[in-house]
Formats: C-alpha cells, sequence, structure tokens
C-alpha cells in the first residue's frame, strides 16, 4: 500500500470567521452543554469504529480553514489505509476525545520523513470540532498522546502550524515545542498564500 503525500498543519483551536463558526458548529445548544463538559469528555486509543467521525472532524477543517492544505476532503477510504500505519503500541498512535458517544477530536503522531534515519522523529497533529473548541479538548488529547510515548524510543516531536493561529501556538507551546522555523508564503489556499511555523519538542528515546 502507498500512503498519499499530504502536507498536513496542526489545527487546533482555529478561530475560523464567523460564517465558518456557523457550519463548524452545526449541533444543538443543548447538546454542545451537555456533550461537552470537560468532566464528560473520555480520551483513548482509536480505533477502526471512530474512523468515520474523526475523518468528519478533519474534513471539517479542509473546507473551512487554511489549517491544514489539504484542498479536498480526504475519503473513509484513505483514512483507513492511514489508520493502519498506527497501532497501540510503537511511535504511532492515534488518541480520540468523546463526548455523548462521539468523537469530538483527535491526536495523532505519525511518521515524520519516510527515509529510515528519520525513524526517531514524529509529527504530531491535533484537531478539535468547532462545537468543542475552547473546551481543553486539545490539552487533554496531546497530554494523553504524550503519556502513550513514554519510553518509545522518540527524539524529536515536530508540529506544523499554518499562520495566524494563535491558539495553536499557544498550546504546543504549552507542552514544551520551541519554534524553530518559519516558511513564508508555503502554501497555497482560499486564494492566498500562507505561512507556516514548524515547532519542535524534545523527548526522551527509551
Amino acid at each position: 500500500m502507498t500512503i498519499r503525500s499530504t502536507f498536513v498543519i496542526v489545527a487546533i483551536l482555529f478561530a475560523p470567521s464567523a460564517g465558518a463558526r456557523h457550519r463548524l458548529a452545526r449541533v444543538d445548544t443543548e447538546s454542545v452543554s451537555r456533550a461537552f463538559r470537560p468532566v464528560d469528555v473520555v480520551v483513548r486509543p482509536a480505533t477502526q469504529d471512530d474512523l468515520g467521525a474523526l475523518n468528519d472532524v478533519y474534513n471539517e477543517y479542509v473546507v473551512q480553514s487554511h489549517a491544514t492544505f489539504d484542498l479536498e476532503p480526504t475519503s473513509l477510504e484513505w483514512r483507513q489505509e492511514w489508520f493502519g500505519h498506527h497501532g497501540r503500541r510503537g511511535r504511532y498512535r492515534v488518541m480520540v476525545a468523546v463526548a455523548d458517544g462521539r468523537v469530538i477530536g483527535y491526536a495523532s503522531s505519525s511518521r515524520f520523513r519516510p527515509k529510515p534515519a528519520y525513524e526517531t522523529s514524529i509529527e504530531v497533529s491535533v484537531y478539535v470540532a468547532g462545537e468543542a473548541v475552547g473546551r481543553g479538548v486539545g490539552t487533554r488529547l496531546y497530554r494523553s498522546l504524550f503519556a502513550a510515548l513514554l519510553g518509545e524510543d522518540i527524539h524529536r516531536a515536530y508540529a506544523g502550524i499554518a499562520l495566524p493561529n494563535p491558539a495553536s501556538v499557544a498550546l504546543h507551546e504549552r507542552f514544551g515545542f520551541k519554534k524553530v522555523a518559519h516558511f513564508t508564503e508555503q502554501g497555497r489556499k482560499f486564494g492566498r498564500y500562507w505561512d507556516v511555523a514548524w515547532y519542535e519538542k524534545a523527548l526522551s528515546p527509551a
């Protein structure tokens, strides 16, 4: 199998336009207040059964924001293939946040580059459903992901952030990431160019 080459930019707590916020939050007020109290959110390893909802969370960002540089929604078939390169052990994991029985966000650690010398580096991403943004879901996802990776042979974690995205920058800095690169106008989406900052976190190897 081959994995599609995709430039994924971390999308966490992205603040879309007013119209986009309306489209991202297609749930009624009662279900939001019921489903997304922090105490009600469970973070656990993802399963095959989560992939449809997980893919829906991601595709909202594809359509509505510059936080990912995908231009077309990803298919469930592609997502299943992507998930096949992750597991419950090893460097490459996927964690989901679940509230009221449905996935409201996920975080992943994936291969940074295909060449073998890069194997001790990972790229991390986190995406939260629009209606759950600002409720600490991203923090809980990253906390669980990095806890799961303790003891793995990982030297560095990297995250790419399409700018501006101050909430994502703040989240990564809170988890010890440092800015190591800034590329100007690296991607074009929605008829304009976007800068990308890369952040690095040192991890202890096994």
